[in-house]
């Protein structure tokens, strides 16, 4: 939906220079994957690898973004679409800023995943694809929420009693169990820095 009686206003400064005084591409690397899978341990962990060569980057983390702007939204499929429409249109403001995005969201519903790269809609929208099992994730539940989930404390929680869909066709798949921290991150990296040379 489009704000009623507004027009947006256009300034001289563009994306593209604001990329150009960066000296970088921006782009959205989309991170998905269960609780667990270690989407933001990965995500964090590549900004820091990005800082130290010189680029500009934020990270978008599901936590943070529950506590501020999208604080008022629900676990039910519809609070989760809207949480990621939220996020998409933030995310569209960073990319036209020159930035870096590292989202890591479980985005659980492929459609959901599409809206956000329909939305976004800028070319350097890349979906990886943080696999591990559900097994896993539950060994490792750091937060100790699969056992509340197992318990019914906590409702509409993925892997448990909300759907996961996994991506059909990633850009990047990293596969937690197969390999380390440090080879995801330098995988990540690795595609990132081929992506920018290649626009």
């Amino acid at each position: 939906m489009k704000s009623p009686n507004t027009v947006p206003y256009r300034g001289k400064i563009t994306s593209d220079l604001r990329q150009q005084l960066l000296g970088q591409k921006s782009m959205v690397m989309w991170f998905t994957g269960l609780s667990g899978s270690g989407k933001s341990t990965i995500a964090h962990a590549v900004e820091e690898k990005l800082y130290d060569l010189g680029r500009l980057t934020y990270v978008f983390d599901g936590d943070n973004v529950r506590h501020g702007l999208c604080s008022d939204l629900s676990f039910s499929p519809e609070g989760r679409a809207e949480n990621l429409r939220r996020i998409s249109e933030m995310v569209k403001l960073f990319l036209d800023a020159g930035i870096i995005c590292l989202t890591a969201f479980i985005s659980p519903l492929r459609a959901d995943r599409q809206k956000c790269r329909d939305l976004i809609d800028c070319g350097r929208f890349f979906e990886i694809y943080v696999k591990c099992s559900l097994e896993e994730c539950e060994r490792r539940d750091v937060k100790g929420l699969y056992k509340l989930a197992r318990q019914g404390k906590i409702k509409n929680y993925t892997g448990v009693s909300a759907p996961y869909e996994e991506p059909g066709q990633p850009d990047l798949v990293l596969d937690t169990v197969a390999s380390s921290l440090e080879e995801c991150v330098d995988t990540t990296v690795e595609f990132i820095l081929a992506k920018m040379n290649m626009q």
